[in-house]
């Protein structure tokens, strides 16, 4: 049976990461139409400003290697 890779955080369906509902109905416009927001979202996904920030950071430093390493892959590619 397929599994449905979920990227709602807070639906009640959410199983591990994937859809656990019997049927999914999907819009290439509105999304997943199967969606159903839990009645509470749990304390540990609750983030301070603070942490937000500094995840902020950390993706954009890590985007930052990533153009970097392929300006070195494009320089390298010329110079051939």
């Amino acid at each position: 049976m397929p599994r449905i890779r979920c990227r709602y955080m807070d639906c009640v369906f959410l199983e591990d990461g994937y859809c656990g509902a019997a049927a999914v109905e999907l819009d290439p416009d509105a999304g997943c139409l199967t969606y159903s927001q839990s009645e509470a979202t749990p304390a540990e996904e609750e983030w301070e400003d603070e942490e937000f920030d500094e995840e902020w950071e950390d993706e954009e430093e890590d985007l930052e290697e990533e153009e970097e390493d392929e300006e070195a892959w494009e320089d390298e590619e010329e110079e051939m």
